[in-house]
């Protein structure tokens, strides 16, 4: 065979490899290459916020859930307390359920070692007589004939005063404004009271915050001891960031079986924030007032 045929076959060869390889080219899955000095992705780091949750701690008389917001995860609690007196005092209500709104919206104020419990309202019983509302409201809720001097919707459907059914000095009667009113047949008799014992019992607040109305003061706890010294501390920030009167001692007329009183007798401060009027939430005052009970347990 000549040297020019052998020449013709191997260009032949070649021209076949090529156009082979230019065809797998072709048909081949585009795939992405790396660069080979390419790092691997780092792992985004997403700011977490304090953990908010909703949890039945209880039933009222009538079989109505009482319920308990927390928020934050710290090691110290607070506890924050509304509608002791139900729909008499609808806007001790309405206030814990703003100020669980805002703290779910604000969770970079709760200081990381606290978390904060509000019970909304421990009387719904009291609440649904009054109002005919049971669990969330708003304030244009609330009909117009629901503001009932005679106290209605102040006490559980037992008829029983639930802020004298705790122990601290209990007796079977008590007072409220000069009349004589049930303090149940024990103490921690009724459901609802002793909801909140036991959750006090589980959480071992720091110190308790009850809201009521109205009187436009804050009022410092006392049982068999007397006052405790965190309690004037803690009655002194409130009142003064809210604006609010400061009252060491209630003397306006003798009770017995106060849940600030059987907190005192366990060695918790307690203070009740009687807000100004019966029909507002005074929002400013109140979250100052909030914020100066963060400041002195924060860290």
């Amino acid at each position: 065979m000549s040297k020019l045929k052998i020449s013709a076959i191997v260009l032949a060869v070649v021209v076949i490899l090529v156009v082979v390889i230019l065809l797998l080219k072709t048909e081949a899955p585009n795939e992405p290459v790396s660069p080979v000095t390419e790092e691997p992705l780092k792992e985004t780091q997403v700011a977490t916020s304090p953990t908010t949750t909703k949890s039945t701690i209880g039933t009222s008389v009538e079989n109505r859930k009482i319920e308990a917001y927390t928020f934050g995860t710290g090691d110290d609690n607070l506890l924050f307390v509304g509608g002791m007196h139900g729909g008499y005092e609808w806007n001790s209500i309405l206030l814990a359920y703003d100020m669980a709104d805002y703290l779910e919206s604000h969770p970079e104020q709760i200081p990381s070692n606290i978390t904060i419990h509000i019970i909304p309202d421990l009387n719904p019983d009291g609440l649904y007589l009054a109002t005919g509302l049971e669990g969330k409201f708003s304030a244009t809720d609330i009909p117009n004939n629901s503001m009932h001097s005679s106290g209605i919707g102040r006490f559980n459907s037992r008829d029983v005063d639930l802020n004298r059914n705790f122990a601290c000095k209990w007796a079977p009667e008590s007072s409220w404004r000069g009349k004589t009113v049930s303090a149940g047949s024990s103490a921690f008799s009724e459901p609802e009271a002793a909801t909140l014992r036991d959750y006090v019992t589980t959480i071992k607040p720091k110190s308790v915050v009850f809201w009521h109305s109205q009187a436009n003061n804050v009022y410092a706890s006392e049982c068999e001891n007397g006052v405790l010294p965190e309690t004037l501390a803690l009655m002194r920030a409130y009142s003064t960031a809210g604006n609010y009167g400061a009252v060491p001692v209630f003397n306006a007329y003798p009770i017995t079986g106060d849940a600030e009183g059987w907190l005192a007798s366990i060695g918790i401060p307690a203070v009740t924030v009687e807000l100004e009027t019966r029909t507002s939430v005074e929002w400013e005052r109140n979250l100052a007032g909030t914020k100066a009970v963060l400041q002195i347990y924060g860290k």
